[in-house]
């Protein structure tokens, strides 16, 4: 049993049982454009679109082999109940919200909320943000009408903009760019603040917010992380030595692959072995 909390709207999973299996030696990253795809924005210049997808391509990968497999390998134990995942984020992330403040508040929520599961569930929790790449949305329409005037619907910042003006609707393939540039921003400041000692499980006081402090189980909440930081000192004491593993936790990001130019250009080979 898969036991799983989101916290997100808009959430799209396949449908139980759903598999695809495709020989890899048949398969490339644009594959999908042979198949009906919806929820496609429509580019004016297919020229644009394609330098922009093949610059993305020639950039370095937003994540490694090793932390898709190291994800992979906790999925699995998820499914065997041996873990727990908490999922959490925005349903759309705009450009303007990659701030060190933004990007903060939501690790602290998930963190902290991670840590209650732990106590609660007796089992280890995979933190999965929904974030560092959440920038497209699906629409029920192609166009938006307003006052008689038709223009494309926003598609979210990585493909359009949300003002009701026909520059602003069309399109863009530069948005693929600065939504790559706005995810990896965004990772690079979450792998530093996990590895720089924020997501340390001794000091899990790092991690409030402020509207927690107000909130009526508060106290609650800092009496179950006093006890979590405690039991770890404990046992550190019991070990005679300070346990590396405990000073952070792992953390991984998501998002819909809803953009498929954009996945496309994300999809790379594993170097060194199949995949």
């Amino acid at each position: 049993m898969l036991h799983t909390l989101t916290l997100a709207f808009c959430v799209k999973w396949l449908p139980e049982g759903f598999t695809v299996v495709v020989p890899l030696s048949s398969w490339l990253p644009e594959s999908w454009q042979t198949k009906p795809a919806l929820q496609q924005p429509n580019y004016p210049c297919a020229e644009k679109l394609s330098q922009a997808v093949a610059e993305l391509s020639a950039l370095p990968p937003l994540v490694t082999s090793w932390e898709v497999l190291a994800l992979k390998q906790q999925l699995a134990e998820a499914a065997a109940g041996k873990r727990f995942v908490l999922q959490g984020g925005d349903c759309a992330e705009r450009f303007d919200d990659c701030r060190a403040s933004s990007v903060t508040s939501k690790l602290k929520i998930l963190l902290q909320m991670s840590l209650v599961l732990v106590q609660g569930s007796q089992k280890p929790v995979i933190r999965l943000g929904r974030f560092a790449g959440q920038y497209a949305k699906p629409r029920s329409d192609d166009n938006e009408t307003r006052n008689g005037v038709t223009l494309p619907s926003y598609r979210g910042d990585l493909v359009n903009r949300p003002a009701f003006t026909g520059a602003h609707r069309v399109p863009d393939p530069d948005l693929l760019r600065r939504g790559y540039e706005r995810a990896a921003l965004t990772l690079n400041f979450i792998r530093s603040l996990v590895r720089g000692g924020f997501a340390d499980l001794h000091h899990p006081e790092y991690w409030d917010l402020e509207f927690v402090r107000h909130s009526p189980m508060a106290d609650e909440y800092h009496r179950l992380a006093k006890s979590i930081s405690q039991s770890l000192r404990s046992m550190e004491n019991v070990l005679g030595a300070h346990s590396s593993d405990l000073q952070w936790v792992d953390f991984f990001t998501s998002h819909e692959a809803l953009h498929l130019h954009y996945e496309q250009a994300q999809t790379h080979r594993v170097p060194h072995r199949a995949g």
